[in-house]
């Protein structure tokens, strides 16, 4: 019985890597040969994204108040949050647009920033630290050019979700195929024990 159960979940994980491989390659071809519904997709995203992890957020903070001081913390980002889904449906799809081009500046202004102060950390502890500012300036212009770009930005952000899906998703499907290949070698070894 522990065998069969074992094999079920075996054939179902490698079922699901198969079935996440090819929606990942799907998605990546999606938008690269439709990118502008694809952005506009992006949008509907976040907006959703934002409205449901706020409403998850104020219940958990309800479930929460007994047991944690400082419930009211997550219930304030939950009702942010569901706020900022709500005004993205409704200024849909530019604040969800906006949202993703400041929060990639950010990201890299934010890591550039942070980058630097290694870079200095490591300069006064006299190590190598030059590639690190470099990268570091390189993050934070990024950032400022995100901003300053967004439609470049966008199209950016687009190819990197196409490129990862597609990638991802052949990575999902060797993974599903040497799982298979496995399962081969294990009956094959099932039915022909070593002889000892």
């Amino acid at each position: 019985m522990i065998a069969d159960d074992i094999k079920t979940v075996y054939n179902r994980s490698k079922w699901a890597l198969v079935i996440r491989g090819l929606f990942g390659i799907a998605l990546g071809i999606f938008i690269l040969m439709r990118p502008f519904d694809s952005v506009a997709a992006l949008a509907l995203v976040i907006a959703i994204w934002a409205l449901g992890d706020g409403i998850v957020s104020m219940v958990h903070a309800f479930d929460l108040r007994s047991v944690a001081p400082h419930w009211w913390v997550m219930l304030l980002t939950g009702l942010v949050s569901t706020l900022f889904g709500i005004a993205a449906l409704y200024y849909y799809p530019g604040l969800s647009l906006s949202f993703a081009v400041i929060w990639t500046a950010l990201w890299f202004i934010t890591g550039g920033v942070l980058g630097a102060y290694v870079a200095i950390q490591e300069r006064n502890a006299h190590l190598s630290w030059g590639w690190t500012m470099a990268f570091s300036l390189v993050a934070i212009a990024a950032g400022v050019l995100a901003i300053m770009y967004p439609r470049i930005t966008l199209a950016g952000l687009m190819s990197l979700i196409a490129t990862f899906g597609i990638i991802g998703g052949v990575a999902l499907l060797i993974g599903a195929g040497k799982m298979q290949s496995f399962q081969g070698d294990v009956n094959r070894a099932v039915r022909n024990p070593a002889r000892t």
